[in-house]
């Protein structure tokens, strides 16, 4: 992976065999962003995207194994008790156009990724919510 960063926007490549959540949080880390936007587009052979079921709190993953081209990848950076919190989904076609997404847990590039984060003056924390069962933004 590689970046550079031009005042408050990082443009990086994440390249193949990487794994983008791992290397989103290199680069948080090592730049010390506490909220950020981002958004990626590339190519990737498998990731687990998981969908939110609210009345049971919880959420179910999948997992997706062959070629994809990553439709959409957006999302945030922010913390949650001052430490690294990534949010992010997914949306990926397959060769036949076939789309499948959800939450990103986790996606190996195949190819290249190629990221835009663009850094936000501040901090914003999350806290799980009891009654929805998910970790909500604080403000």
């Amino acid at each position: 992976m590689e970046y550079k960063k031009y005042e408050n926007t990082i443009f990086a490549r994440i390249d193949k065999g990487e794994e983008i959540l791992e290397q989103i949080k290199v680069i948080v880390q090592k730049e010390q962003i506490k909220l950020a936007s981002i958004q990626a587009l590339g190519a990737i052979h498998e990731f687990t995207a998981g969908v939110f079921l609210p009345d049971e709190k919880k959420y179910i993953s999948n997992d997706f194994f062959g070629i994809f081209e990553i439709v959409s990848l957006t999302g945030t950076i922010s913390t949650m008790d001052g430490a690294f919190y990534c949010h992010l989904h997914i949306s990926a076609g397959n060769e036949k156009g076939e789309v499948f997404g959800g939450h990103l847990n986790r996606a190996i590039v195949s190819a290249t990724c190629e990221m835009v984060i663009q850094i936000i003056n501040g901090t914003l924390d999350r806290a799980y919510d009891e009654q929805i069962g998910l970790n909500l933004l604080k403000f």
